[in-house]
């Protein structure tokens, strides 16, 4: 089991609002004692785009470093690698999507052409013994195409392995897939990619990341992305909100009888740091009591939108 906290990374990149230096790298030393397997620490992209992870390479020289943590970041092009190097990284990503929409909107070019560029990113960090994770986003609905038929987005996860990724996050970018959709894209995707290649990322907006999580568990995948407090968008997706909280992906899998070594109130203590500096307003804060309907599948508090029915 396998949790990779995003949120220094994707759970800042959409807050207006500045994060000092300091207490970004405070977040994240807390998040290292709390048990997660991997931190997304930053993302050496431009600080015109994302103007919060300007200070990615300040934020990897300050931290402080855990043997049993990986620290990775993303990075778009030859450039953001070179900085990820010289900053340490144990680990980077790269990103494309299953929506030439999104594709074209995000990085200004079409899916082939995204790996076309990532090509050489992917040889050359192999080369250099550093892991790849490919993020595939809109795997399952895109905000400017609607729903991404599974067959395109196994595709493109497939073209990710044939560059040389180490892993791919299926990604539910703007958060409203069902554990129905999850379930026939996993069925399409598993026979190609084994399951211990697979990571899932779940957006909450729906409130439904915590139900796709185990329905991607009961599939057997074991590598889970969460953002700590629920934080997170992304700025290229309209519409898209906070991902799912790792709180409640932690509490929901060991419910199941997983084996999750990360402790809750330890992740508690992290997110507290960045109180001050985020609105509340932007953190994914689904009811407690919010159900998935068993029929329609759709976030729908005490019962069912539908037929009355919950489960």
């Amino acid at each position: 089991m396998k949790i990779v906290e995003v949120s220094p990374r994707d759970g800042l990149q959409n807050e207006t609002a500045t994060v000092p230096t300091a207490a970004k790298v405070a977040f994240v030393d807390a998040l290292s004692s709390s048990g997660v397997s991997e931190i997304e620490v930053s993302a050496f992209v431009s600080p015109r785009k994302v103007p919060q992870l300007g200070d990615a390479a300040e934020v990897f020289q300050r931290i402080r470093r855990e043997n049993q943590v990986t620290y990775s970041a993303l990075v778009p092009n030859q450039h953001g690698l070179d900085r990820a190097f010289a900053a340490g990284v144990d680990k980077v990503s790269v990103f494309t999507a299953a929506s030439e929409t999104f594709n074209r909107r995000n990085i200004n070019t079409s899916i082939a052409g995204s790996l076309k560029r990532l090509q050489p990113v992917v040889k050359r960090a192999l080369q250099a013994g550093i892991p790849v994770r490919g993020y595939l986003s809109t795997a399952f609905w895109c905000a400017f195409e609607g729903k991404i038929a599974p067959e395109a987005a196994v595709a493109v996860a497939e073209r990710l392995v044939g560059i040389g990724v180490d892993e791919v996050s299926i990604s539910d970018t703007i958060g409203k897939a069902t554990p129905s959709e999850v379930a026939r894209l996993l069925d399409r995707l598993l026979p190609k990619i084994p399951a211990d290649r697979i990571a899932v990322h779940f957006h909450d907006t729906y409130g439904r990341g915590v139900v796709n999580t185990l329905t991607s568990w009961e599939y057997g995948i074991r590598i889970f992305d969460a953002s700590v407090g629920g934080i997170g968008g992304c700025p290229f997706a309209p519409g898209a909100t906070g991902n799912v909280a790792t709180e409640a992906v932690v509490a929901a899998l060991v419910g199941k009888g997983a084996a999750v070594p990360v402790d809750i109130e330890k992740l508690n203590r992290a997110s507290r740091i960045l109180d001050a500096f985020l609105r509340d307003d932007r953190r994914s804060q689904p009811d407690k009591d919010s159900q998935a309907c068993a029929v329609c599948e759709h976030f729908t508090g005490n019962g069912c939108c539908q037929r009355g029915v919950a489960s």
